[in-house]
């Protein structure tokens, strides 16, 4: 809009630069009336700015509760990751690490079914079912897999490691070893009844802790030297 040459551009302008217009022209605040955004009614430039004040006091409230409950669940994540990692250290028997892990690892995260397979395991451990042999097509994957896979169960062999293999919708397939570039020992199975449980779409980082922490525990498996 645009008044024998003056613009809004003009007029915001002007009183950007002149915050004393208003105290010096008090009475424009008491008569300029402005529509109201909660209906048809007009209302005074100092309601109007009220009224942005509280719909921006009540976006920062919004906004600090969401953080709150972020807060909280970041909380619960890191005491359950804590128990868990407390229950394998406790294990006094390797031989009893994998039954801990995936149990663990079920109940504190609330996993529907869990299975793992350690192909590089020491022989005194080779006739326990984590040590059963698997396929090369399986060792091939889990050596393939730079992050967890997460997505639809399409047939894959590590579903038969559970105990319910055709109620796994979802998996999260994590391999276990020691550092980036170094070849895979194991592979550690994540599965639920919902598909939507564990999808391509989703954050593997805390996975990878998952992977890194258990990898770690089940070091104690593999051959000495």
């Amino acid at each position: 809009m645009s008044i024998q040459g003056i613009t809004e551009a003009d007029i915001a302008n002007f009183l950007a630069h002149n915050p004393g217009f208003f105290e010096r022209n008090a009475e424009l605040l008491a008569s300029i009336q402005l529509t109201s955004p909660h209906g048809q009614r007009a209302v005074s430039l100092q309601e109007r700015q009220m009224e942005m004040l509280r719909e921006k006091i009540k976006g920062l409230e919004g906004k600090i509760i969401e953080m709150i409950r972020h807060g909280q669940e970041n909380v619960a994540i890191a005491d359950r990751l804590h128990r868990w990692t407390r229950a394998l250290m406790l294990t006094a028997s390797a031989a009893d690490l994998p039954e801990v892990l995936t149990r663990e690892l079920m109940h504190q995260f609330m996993i529907p079914q869990s299975g793992i397979r350690v192909w590089g395991a020491a022989d005194a451990f080779g006739s326990l079912a984590f040590a059963a042999p698997v396929s090369k097509d399986v060792q091939s994957l889990a050596a393939s897999l730079t992050l967890p896979y997460c997505g639809v169960n399409s047939g894959f062999e590590a579903a038969q490691w559970l105990d319910d293999p055709a109620a796994a919708m979802s998996l999260a397939m994590i391999p276990l070893r020691h550092g980036a570039g170094v070849e895979a020992f194991g592979m550690l199975v994540l599965a639920s009844p919902d598909p939507t449980r564990y999808t391509a779409e989703m954050g593997t980082e805390f996975l990878q802790r998952i992977g890194e922490l258990a990898s770690a525990s089940l070091s104690r498996l593999l051959p000495v030297g």
